[in-house]
This record gives structure tokens, sequence and C-alpha cells, in this order.
């Protein structure tokens, strides 16, 4: 079951109060202590309470009494760094629900100029409102043309890098021809074949001393074209 909101506001009750009083001091002083004992960190706690001589120190009097000490040693400003009396926490209170209040009136009239939209669009006659609802009309309609322009533009440059992409694979894809595919066997093998003079009759394959002698015999009739009317 989820705990009653308690209102923050002074108890009229003597008795309430009082009881109040004890059980909320005794739930701070176990705060401190696990905190201190979590984070290991140095920690005190004086509470002076109402109609009692003597206050309330945590963990005790000598460790409190350091602890001050190490305070007080510490420059002005580093003390007062994040120190907050009634005043400045009130204070504090009220500049945020201020800006609450500035954002729930920001989100009410947004609604309100929606619902204008929504209104014209199903046919009412604009022509009798305000100047400042007829601004703000005019500045939503522009957000909205400008959301839509930039979905526009987003969805298109997204079909232009998938179309690219498209074609980079089919590109990739694609079967060489032969004279692609020798071409880029040449370039892989870094060979070549160089021809040596005719009448050497020899052959020199890449650039290398070994050649191979000929075994065509040149001096043979038959390989004279015009050997039968010789």
């Amino acid at each position: 079951m989820a705990r009653k909101k308690v209102n923050l506001a002074w108890i009229a009750n003597d008795s309430t109060r009082r009881a109040t009083f004890k059980k909320r001091r005794k739930g701070l002083m176990k705060k401190v202590s696990e905190l201190s004992t979590l984070c290991d960190v140095k920690a005190c706690m004086i509470v002076y309470g109402p109609q009692e001589p003597h206050p309330e120190v945590w963990p005790s009097v000598p460790e409190a009494t350091r602890v001050l000490a190490r305070f007080k040693s510490m420059p002005e400003m580093e003390q007062c760094k994040k120190m907050m009396n009634q005043e400045g926490f009130l204070r504090q209170r009220v500049a945020k629900l201020q800006e609450q209040l500035r954002k729930q009136a920001r989100e009410n009239r947004e609604l309100e100029v929606a619902l204008l939209v929504h209104e014209g669009l199903a046919g009412r006659s604009l022509d009798d409102v305000s100047i400042e609802d007829a601004t703000s009309l005019a500045w939503m309609v522009e957000m909205k043309a400008k959301v839509v322009h930039d979905r526009i533009e987003r969805v298109r440059k997204e079909h232009v890098a998938a179309a690219l992409r498209t074609a980079e694979a089919a590109v990739a894809t694609r079967e060489k021809t032969p004279v692609e595919a020798a071409m880029e066997a040449l370039q892989r093998q870094d060979w070549f074949m160089e021809v040596m003079n005719p009448n050497d009759h020899n052959v020199m394959f890449g650039g290398g001393d070994e050649t191979i002698p000929s075994y065509i015999d040149h001096s043979s009739p038959w390989l004279d074209p015009y050997y039968p009317l010789n």
C-alpha cells in the first residue's frame, strides 16, 4: 500500500507534533548513519528539540566537534558553496514551480493552437481569430511544414544512398568479359612475353635468360607458299 502524501505544513496539535518530531529525528539519524557507513564520509547531526535542555548529537559530542572544526577550517567560499537556509530553499522551490508553470502554459497554448488547426481543417472560418491566435497558428503551420520537408529530404537521401549501394553491388558482382579477365590476369601475374629478332629463331619468356630453340626447319620447301610454282 502506498504511503499517504504528507502535507508539509506546521502541525497545530501539540501531541501529534511532538510525536512527529521524535519519529522524524530518529529516521534522520538513521539516514545520516547509513550515509556515513556506505560512503565512508565524516558526518554529524545536531538537533535542538523544543523544551529539551540539551540537543541530540550524532554520533557523539567529541566526533561532532571534530567534524565541525574541520568544517570551520575550510575557506568561507567553500563553506557557503552548497549551504542553504530556509529562505534559500523556499526561493529555489518557488523558481522551480514557476518554471513548471511556464512549461505547462506553453503546452496548453500548443494544444489550443492544434485544436484551432483541426477546427480550420474541419471547415471553421478563421476570420474571427485574434492576432495572437493567428500568429501562433502561422508559427505552428510553419513548424509542421518544416518537419514534413525534413522528413522528405531524409527519405530522399536514404533512397539515393540505397540506389548507390545497389549499383556498387551490381558492378562488383558483374561477370568480367574475356578481355577484362585477361588484362586482370596479366596485371596480377606481372609477366610479359618479348619476341626476339626473327633471324635468331629464339623466344625469350618473362625477360629471363633461358631461351627455347626453334624446332621449325625454315629451309623446308613446304613452308614456301610459292613452292609448286618455283
